[in-house]
């Protein structure tokens, strides 16, 4: 560049531009350099020319931590949940006796008779027992819809206590702690229907299953034959 040229009014403009970039570099470079130092250097921690040999060029290694913490503190730590207390168990009212019997308190089941074989007019007959495990006399209804015994043979629906049944149908018992309430039953051989019929079929010879139903309890199958 000429020398005339810095001469005057345009020499002065050109040497505090060139002045004024000088000193925004220089603030530039102390803000990062006290950045860095805030950031944890001591007198045993190597230099991040040293520790940063592989920067890419255009970025300073000194920057790097202080990005990294801005990037941090941007997208937020996650804090951990605090685990949820214990809720306490709710404690059981004690039953009172005279109460209706809860399912999980009773025990049915179903006996057939001796003949596994019924042949001619013999009728199969049959045992039904409910008994009460519970702490206190509770109350249950024994009567032929609550506590059915149902006779089918494969997918057809033979003959059931709860078809036909004459008033409510309903039979409340007091069940005694370990007392077993006990009905016994004898099957005419002949079919039965919701309809009530006036004359029902007669069950044909084959084989039958006799099963004891209560709310959602079932017995075992008690299987028999007719000849």
């Amino acid at each position: 560049m000429d020398p005339d040229t810095m001469r005057g009014d345009g020499g002065d403009v050109y040497w505090r531009r060139r002045i004024s970039v000088l000193v925004a570099v220089l603030v530039v470079v102390a803000v990062v350099a006290w950045a860095c130092s805030a950031g944890g250097s001591g007198p045993g921690r190597s230099s991040s020319a040293q520790s940063s040999p592989s920067a890419t060029a255009g970025t300073s290694p000194a920057v790097d931590p202080l990005l990294a913490g801005l990037r941090t503190l941007a997208m937020g730590t996650a804090t951990p949940s605090p685990s949820p207390s214990p809720k306490p168990s709710p404690t059981k009212r004690p039953k009172r006796p005279g109460e209706p019997c809860s399912e999980e308190d009773l025990v049915l089941s179903l006996q057939s008779g001796k003949e596994q074989i019924y042949a001619g007019n013999a009728r199969p007959s049959f045992l039904v027992t409910l008994v009460n495990t519970g702490s206190v006399m509770c109350k249950a209804d024994v009567g032929p819809r609550a506590m059915e015994i149902r006779i089918t043979s494969g997918a057809d629906r033979i003959w059931s206590t709860a078809d036909c049944v004459s008033g409510e149908g309903t039979e409340i018992r007091e069940l005694q702690r370990g007392v077993p309430y006990v009905r016994s039953l004898e099957w005419d051989r002949r079919r039965s229907s919701p309809d009530c019929r006036a004359t029902p079929a007669a069950a044909l010879p084959g084989t039958y299953v006799a099963v004891a139903r209560m709310g959602k309890m079932r017995t075992t199958k008690g299987v028999f034959h007719l000849r």
